[in-house]
């Protein structure tokens, strides 16, 4: 028999075209009574399930995140209802005698003995700048896929202009296939296209071009230039609205521009911003952002043997942007204590595990910033660990270390490599 912690929630199925609901009431003598219907996913309906909730005066409510379907139901039940949002892992009801009602009462039974873990929504302000953000990340990979496409173009022609310029969307490199595709089969000089500021001589550029392009990929390769102008311009026009989006967030984003990967783009500020909200009260401590994140390893032992330590899933937007602000950091000679602390680890667990950890480090400090709503401060991170003077290495040991570092060992001599 489980304790019973809400005495009037309801648990919603939601699909499509139908919401399934149930209320689940408990009176004193801990008898539930249950009360089910069903209501179109059409806003009506959904206004017909609110006023269905507030006629038995049901304030919680409890729902799987279905695909995008739950997102409209959210958005009204949240102006009356706590609602809470929950994945399906944790609602996954037994195979067999299963049907959509039953989904709902099982999803009440759960909620009701406070079975349920909650996700993290954040405010609806975030939600619309995250759904912006999101779109222009889908942009961006549009774009490369475009670019990937018209660098194949010139590949199949033989024209090589990714060998003598380092941006084959440039300025430079841009005039000259316009001036191709416009006069096909014409020689001509490059030296008029090429910016002055080019460091590669005009000989192998001119070398470079000495190739044939058909009348197929002549064609392919318009479309996929005037493509990569309307991405471009889009992005541009979305970026333009993310910035006003963001006007409300300016104090929350002065702090965490002092952090080190952040203060050269705005925009990888605010898509941090985005995924993780400005209140840090939702995450107890800095490990609790780290395990949603999933830059931690995971627990999963039995019987005194653990089975898999890998990382989770989550964070597949969040998680990667890190990464990306990890390997930048790495080249920077301005923030020791991010590099420092790589090379610790990759010693002994190698590349990947170590960029996790720079991760970890990133989302440590934002929460600090976020949470205290002080600048980024590396004192913390540049206290090193005490030392055990006590501990002698044995001579394998030492050589050991010194094969770790990168020496190499002739007649127990160490010659640096």
């Amino acid at each position: 028999m489980f304790k019973i912690f809400r005495k009037n929630c309801c648990g919603l199925d939601v699909h499509k075209t139908w919401i399934y609901a149930c209320i689940g009431i408990t009176d004193t003598n801990g008898l539930t009574e249950y009360k089910q219907a069903r209501f179109s996913s059409f806003s009506k309906g959904l206004r017909e399930l609110s006023d269905w909730l507030a006629k038995h005066s049901c304030t919680e409510v409890c729902m799987e995140s279905s695909g995008k379907y739950w997102i409209p139901v959210f958005n009204i039940l949240e102006k009356t209802c706590f609602v809470t949002l929950a994945h399906p892992k944790y609602t996954k009801p037994q195979k067999g005698n299963k049907t959509d009602r039953k989904d709902a009462k099982w999803i009440c039974d759960l909620f009701m003995c406070d079975m349920i873990k909650p996700s993290f929504i954040p405010s609806p302000e975030i939600r619309q700048l995250r759904d912006l953000m999101r779109y222009r990340f889908k942009l961006t990979n549009m774009l490369i896929g475009e670019k990937n496409r018209a660098q194949n173009c010139l590949t199949v022609s033989n024209l090589k202009l990714d060998d003598v310029f380092s941006d084959v969307f440039g300025k430079s490199s841009r005039a000259i296939t316009n001036y191709m595709l416009d006069h096909p089969g014409e020689c001509f000089d490059v030296a008029p296209f090429v910016d002055k500021r080019c460091k590669t001589p005009i000989d192998e550029i001119q070398a470079a071009v000495d190739g044939a392009i058909s009348h197929e990929q002549a064609i392919k390769l318009r479309q996929c230039l005037s493509h990569i102008d309307e991405l471009e311009a889009h992005k541009r026009e979305i970026e333009q609205e993310i910035l006003l989006i963001t006007e409300p967030f300016s104090a929350v984003l002065d702090f965490l521009y002092t952090l080190p990967g952040l203060d050269s783009n705005p925009m990888t500020a605010i898509a941090i911003l985005s995924e993780i909200g400005p209140d840090m009260s939702v995450f107890p401590s800095s490990k609790n952002l780290v395990s949603w994140a999933g830059c931690c390893p995971r627990n999963d032992q039995s019987a005194g043997k653990v089975k898999s330590t890998r990382i989770s899933r989550a964070g597949c937007y969040l998680k990667p942007l890190l990464v990306q602000i990890a390997n930048a950091l790495l080249k920077s000679k301005k923030h020791p204590e991010f590099k420092e602390r790589y090379h610790r680890i990759k010693t002994r667990r190698g590349h990947k595990k170590a960029i996790i950890a720079i991760c970890k480090m990133l989302l440590t400090a934002i929460w600090n910033i976020l949470s205290k709503l002080e600048p980024y401060n590396p004192e913390g991170f540049l206290e090193h660990r005490p030392v055990n003077e006590s501990k002698i290495l044995t001579k394998a040991q030492a050589l050991d270390l010194f094969r770790k570092r990168g020496y190499t060992i002739i007649d127990d001599s160490v010659v640096n490599s």
